[in-house]
This record gives structure tokens, C-alpha cells and sequence, in this order.
């Protein structure tokens, strides 16, 4: 019984990191049809976001939270205003623009922070579950993970800004014709989309560390997952996370001596 709670939680655990690292691009993504290549180095930027103010005394829980995903946020609402905006239509543009974000954001951290791991503990205890113990940090996770899903599909779903969003990314002539200002729309989604990630970052932060390659070992399982849950942001990215991290996780507990 006691195995069979540690693998569900590893499984769950996996699934949750991959909807994690996933959400924001498939907000900007599958609403907007931009790939950002620099998304994981917004993932990067939210980490640092943390443990930076973390470092400088503000607490651990608000520095995830909050700080994070706006100062992520912020820079997704500069970057859409600066180069995004005139890039729209133009998806291979687009990819070239974002890559070439992605390299300045690198060196641009390299040269403030250096070439290292910087990391802040973990504010939740391991926990015991018979003979296994497991890392209290992952429940928490999990618990952002269903949180930042469920806030989604009810955002999209339920509310006049999601309404609004779609008609807009579905077309924005009509939408422009009825009132509604395709501009502003691509911006607040684009900023939505950077703060979603900068949240995951700042969240992901103690269990992994910090450094300004990091964004690397995310972006194509970002992509995979987000190109794979197909036009549907909240169900789609569920679904494919569900496949993929099923499959990761239990390759691995396979793979482990026993």
C-alpha cells in the first residue's frame, strides 16, 4: 500500500511539472499561434525572480507567488509592445525574433549572475509514507499545477475576457468591427502567457536551482506537451502532460535499483 501511494505521487508529481512548465506556452501558443523559443529562459527569469528576492529577505511564499510572475510578466507585456506586435502572421519571424530573444537573456543573466547554480531551500518538509520518503515541496506543486489548470479553463471558459480573447484570435477583423481592440487583447494575453511561466519558474525554483541555461532542459518538453494537447490550453496540455509524464515517471521508477 505504501508503494503503490509513492508511485501514484511520483506519477502525479511528473504530470504536475509538466503542466507546470507548459501552461503559459500554450496560452500564448494555442491562442495566439506564437512560438516563443524563449520561453524557457521566462522560466529562467522567474527563478531568478525568486531566489533573488528571497536572498533579499522578502519572504519565500510571496517571492514564488507573486514576484515572480509579474516580474515575468512585465517583461512578456516589454517584449510583445517592443517585438512581438509586429510579428504577428509571421510564425518563422516570429521563431528567429524570440531566439534571438532567448540567446541575449542567457548572456544578458550569464554576465549578472555568472555561470552558476544558485538555489533556495525548500519551505515544505520531506514527509514519511511508510518506509518511503517523499518530498513534501512535490504536494505543493501538485497542488499549483490543478490550481493554475482549473483557474484557466475557467478563465477561457466562463468569463467575458476569455470570450473576448478567442473572438479576437479567431478573428480579429470582426472582433475589431464589434468594438473589441485586437492590439490590446494580444498584448494582455501575451503578458498573461509570461506570467503564467514566470510563476511556474518561481515555484520550480528550490526543487531544481537556478541557472542561466536552465531554460534548455524545459523548452522542448514545453513544446512537446503544448504541440501535443493540440487547440485545446487547459484540456489539451492535461491530456498530453498526462501521456507524457505517465510515461517519464514510470520509465524511471523501472529504470531505479531496486
Amino acid at each position: 500500500m505504501d508503494l503503490a501511494v509513492f508511485i501514484l505521487l511520483e506519477i502525479t508529481y511528473a504530470i504536475a511539472g509538466l503542466v507546470l512548465i507548459s501552461l503559459g506556452l500554450a496560452v500564448v501558443f494555442g491562442m495566439m499561434r506564437v512560438i516563443n523559443l524563449a520561453h524557457g529562459e521566462f522560466l529562467m527569469l522567474g527563478g531568478y525572480a525568486a531566489i533573488v528576492s528571497t536572498q533579499a529577505g522578502l519572504n519565500i511564499w510571496l517571492a514564488m507567488l507573486i514576484v515572480a510572475p509579474l516580474t515575468v510578466g512585465l517583461v512578456g507585456l516589454i517584449v510583445e509592445r517592443l517585438i512581438i506586435r509586429f510579428l504577428y502572421g509571421r510564425m518563422l519571424d516570429t521563431m528567429l525574433a524570440t531566439w534571438g530573444l532567448s540567446l541575449c537573456l542567457i548572456g544578458l543573466v550569464t554576465l549578472i549572475f555568472g555561470n552558476t547554480t544558485t538555489g533556495i531551500s525548500t519551505p515544505i518538509p520531506a514527509l514519511q509514507i511508510g518506509q518511503f520518503q517523499v518530498v513534501g515541496y512535490n504536494l505543493f506543486i501538485i497542488v499549483v499545477a490543478a490550481v493554475m489548470l482549473a483557474g484557466i479553463y475557467a478563465l477561457l471558459r466562463f468569463t467575458d475576457w476569455g470570450l473576448i480573447a478567442r473572438a479576437a484570435m479567431q478573428n480579429a477583423d470582426m472582433a475589431d468591427a464589434l468594438g473589441i481592440n485586437p492590439s490590446r487583447v494580444y498584448m494582455l494575453t501575451f503578458t498573461f502567457g509570461a506570467a503564467l511561466t514566470g510563476l511556474a519558474g518561481g515555484v520550480l525554483a528550490p526543487l531544481t536551482g537556478i541557472v542561466p541555461s536552465i531554460g534548455a532542459t524545459y523548452i522542448a518538453k514545453a513544446f512537446i506537451t503544448v504541440i501535443s494537447g493540440g487547440a485545446a490550453i487547459a484540456t489539451g496540455t492535461l491530456s498530453a502532460a498526462l501521456s507524457f509524464g505517465l510515461v517519464e515517471r514510470i520509465t524511471t521508477l523501472l529504470s531505479s535499483p531496486v
